[in-house]
């Protein structure tokens, strides 16, 4: 699987890589490069394969960077000159990087103390999350896809919600448990599913998980500083800041909004209380 830095070193010495291409193919297609399928002859190979990774694999704080020659046969062409040309444009492809990526440390809401008071600027920013909530997931992925590529993608992704998603998760699951009066998550479950049925229980679940996790997809777009305009799928949001920031002003004060389809709560604290809940 090709990575991120990946680019093609000519025979000539040229390095050819492009910002949010990992694949060597693609890189192949977009500057109109062709290699025969198998060449036998070291002689014969017109180009070479390279990554440069980071050896944790973290492109939020990389640790070593890693060279790698991604051929079975090295081309008989290839001196310490073409590894020092493909290092040159790993840093000038890491100073791209630099200026999308945001290194800051990844945040647990629930460790945070939440407002004493929630005010108008909690809910306001809570209503302006209601109203753009359902395109994040696609929009962030699909934006930050484009511009990193899939590999910074992935694992920065990958780090963020893994930091957070379950712990978040299961907090909110319990707390809303508890608003109906319940002492864990399983107990309202099995409540609401003997008064109204399944396939309302499961709406309402559903609804719940869909909205924190929307949350998640929103505050791990934080971690990418990209034009207004592109971010996809977000014409229809106003503002000219990172469209989710609502959530992500939320997330960073210590709240985190669920939504049951009916009413919005905002979650908050080590205990994970509902601080907030109402309609909007």
């Amino acid at each position: 699987m090709c990575k991120a830095f990946s680019a093609l070193v000519l025979k000539s010495g040229e390095v050819k890589w492009e910002m949010g291409v990992d694949s060597h193919l693609s890189l192949q297609e977009k500057f109109g490069l062709r290699e025969l399928a198998v060449v036998a002859d070291p002689a014969e190979i017109s180009m070479a394969k390279v990554e440069i990774t980071p050896d944790n694999g973290n492109y939020l704080h990389p640790n070593k960077w890693t060279f790698k020659l991604d051929e079975s046969v090295t081309p008989s062409w290839w001196t310490p000159l073409d590894e020092k040309a493909a290092w040159k444009a790993h840093a000038q492809w890491k100073r791209q990087l630099n200026r999308i990526i945001v290194r800051k440390p990844i945040i647990h809401p629930f460790k945070i103390v939440p407002p004493k008071k929630i005010t108008k600027k909690h809910l306001d920013a809570l209503k302006q999350w209601a109203s753009v909530g359902a395109s994040v997931g696609a929009s962030v992925g699909a934006s930050v896809r484009y511009s990193v590529g899939d590999s910074v993608w992935d694992r920065v992704w990958a780090r963020v919600w893994a930091s957070v998603w379950a712990r978040v998760w299961d907090s909110v699951w319990a707390s809303v448990g508890d608003s109906a009066g319940d002492s864990a998550g399983d107990s309202v479950r099995n409540s609401v599913r003997d008064s109204v049925g399944a396939s309302v229980r499961d709406s309402v679940w559903d609804s719940v998980r869909n909205s924190v996790r929307d949350s998640v997809w929103a505050y791990t777009g934080s971690f990418f500083k990209l034009p207004r305009k592109a971010w996809k799928y977000t014409e229809k949001i106003e503002g000219d800041d990172y469209p989710f920031e609502s959530a992500c002003y939320l997330w960073e004060h210590g709240l985190v909004p669920s939504y049951d389809g009916k009413k919005w709560r905002l979650h908050g604290g080590k205990d994970t209380k509902i601080v907030w809940e109402g309609k909007l």
